[in-house]
């Protein structure tokens, strides 16, 4: 009980100490005009460095990364299904299954698959 305290406070303080030897360090850097604008060969930024992101493309690749992460949920599913077959497992995949074709059928219908309009 006493050791579990002492390496707490041991480590409340440790953090403070690092998060103040932070605090004053960024203190000396200076903020410099030349060293906070963009560098293009020399020559002035003719452009603004933060162009305006596409919406469209955004969110297909959002979309791309939902189904992305669902088709690697259903890797574990193929590798129980090497060792024994599992009528509940089937119908827990077969309906996983049809809810990420609806979902599929939802956005194609919506048109958020085509970004290049």
């Amino acid at each position: 009980m006493l050791s579990s305290l002492l390496s707490t406070v041991i480590a409340v303080i440790l953090s403070v100490i690092v998060m103040g030897l932070g605090w004053v360090l960024a203190k000396r850097a200076i903020s410099d005009r030349e060293k906070n604008s963009p560098f293009e060969c020399g020559f002035d930024p003719i452009k603004s460095a933060r162009l305006p992101f596409s919406m469209r493309f955004f969110l297909l690749a959002i979309i791309f990364l939902i189904f992305d992460v669902e088709i690697v949920l259903l890797f574990p599913v193929l590798a129980s299904m090497t060792g024994s077959f599992s009528l509940p497992l089937m119908i827990g995949t077969f309906i996983f299954l049809m809810i990420l074709i609806l979902g599929l059928f939802h956005e194609w219908n919506e048109g958020s698959l085509d970004w290049a309009q």
